[in-house]
This record gives structure tokens, sequence and C-alpha cells, in this order.
């Protein structure tokens, strides 16, 4: 008895490598994106580090960009993130501004807005829920992507399903393309997010979606509304985004 308890008290001091994959993540065609040991396959400008076997922002430098392969079509990412106080992050998963949101749910001050929230599709739909760990703990993740289906998942709660083809969805589309997001984009790499606060991530695992296998949104999904003072700010940002892209078009339309 006195043997195990040491051996387990050994192997709560070692340091966490990537977690392997289990046998039904094999059975479902998983590949890991990360070893725990090194940046294989990433690029990064030396702001990052490897600690406990997870990807750490550390300094001021930018992003972690995934080299190895383009994201499919059609995928599955599962992920796992911590964030110190007040961060703010985040995974782009398709060209341009389509972001995973990863942030301090509670210090933050973007989570008065549920469409800027964790696990929100940045600046386009928030979550159906608050699902976030207590600052400082590690959050379970996944992004799924099938056609014009996007799921996101927070601690293994499905937090937004929805198709962006479907009309009622069209006021919220619109805004991610006020931004410079385009959901039909596809190709380009996934990227973590270093927008200035420390945050890590780990076991990044990805499989491609098989033609037979069907993704359905939850037709009952509806995201957190947001509250009166959050969507004046957001209406007043997207002014500004509005009148800064009439202001840099001009000048082409003059020029031709």
């Amino acid at each position: 008895m006195k043997t195990k308890i040491l051996l387990l008290a050994l192997t709560h001091l070692l340091p966490l490598r990537a977690a392997p994959l289990d046998a039904e993540e094999r059975r479902m065609g998983f590949v890991a994106l990360s070893d725990g040991k090194s940046f294989a396959g990433w690029k990064q400008d030396g702001n990052w580090e490897i600690q406990d076997g997870a990807f750490a922002r550390v300094r001021k430098g930018g992003q972690l960009i995934h080299e190895a392969r383009t994201v499919p079509d059609d995928f599955e990412l599962r992920f796992e993130w911590k964030v110190s106080k007040g961060c703010n992050s985040g995974v782009y998963y398709r060209p341009g501004q389509v972001e995973y949101q990863v942030l301090d749910d509670e210090f933050s001050p973007y989570a008065e807005n549920p469409r800027q929230a964790a696990a929100s599709l940045f600046f386009c739909m928030g979550p159906r829920q608050r699902a976030t760990r207590p600052l400082g703990e590690w959050n379970t993740a996944r992004i799924v992507c099938q056609g014009s289906v996007i799921e996101h998942w927070l601690n293994e709660e499905r937090v937004i399903s929805f198709d962006y083809t479907d009309p009622k969805w069209a006021k919220e589309v619109e805004l991610l393309r006020i931004r410079g997001g385009d959901l039909t984009g596809r190709g380009g790499h996934f990227l973590l997010q270093d927008h200035g606060q420390d945050v890590s991530f780990r076991h990044l695992r990805l499989r491609e979606i098989p033609r037979g296998e069907k993704v359905v949104p939850d037709p009952a999904f509806r995201p957190l509304p947001v509250p009166p003072a959050a969507l004046a700010k957001e209406e007043a940002r997207v002014r500004g985004m509005l009148e800064k892209a009439a202001k840099t078009a001009a000048p082409a339309k003059a020029a031709k």
C-alpha cells in the first residue's frame, strides 16, 4: 500500500505530457497535433513555450500557427485551454475572422456580450449558456464543422449549433462579415491567438469528418441574449467598422 501511495505521489509531481488518444478517438480517426514536447508542425516567434505538455504563451510576440497541414473542409478539433486573469485569446479555424473565443469570462470586459464570451463564434454567435470552469482550471473544447453547420462545445456542453445558411441567423452572419469573417471560406491553418495575455492550450487532436457521417444542428439552439448596454457598444463598433470600410473604398473607387 505504501509503495502504491508513493508511486501515485511521484506521478503527480511528474510534468504532464500530451494526453494520448483514447481508444474511441483512435477509432474515430483523430490524430494528435501536438506531442507535448516540441513545436513540431507549428510556427511561432519565440513567445510560446512548452510547459507541462502544453503550448503556453508567455510573452508578447504573435500567434502560434499549425503549418503541418491545412484545415479540412469538414472536421472536428478537440483541445483544452486555460486562461490567465482577464485573458482574451482564441482559436482561428477558417480563413479570416472565424474564431472560437477563449476568454476569462469572469474578469474580461468582453464577457458582457455573449457574442464575445468564451466559446462564442466571436462577433457572430453567442453560446446558449455559460459553461467555463473557475479561473486557473483547464476547460475542454470542441469545434465541429461540416458543410454549413458549425458547432462549438465547452466542457462537454454543446453551446453553439447552427447552420449559417439558415435565414434566421442572417443578422449574426452579417455581423461577422462586417468584421471581415467569411464562413464560406475553406482551407487555411489553425491559429492560436496571442492577444496580449498569457494563455495555454494542450491535447489538440483533429479528425476529418467522413462523408457518411452527418452533423445535424440542434433545432432548439438559441444564443444568450445580448444585454442592452453591451448591444449599444457592439452597434457603435459596427458603425466604426462600416465608416472605416467606406473611407477605404472611396479612393479605390475614385481611381477607376
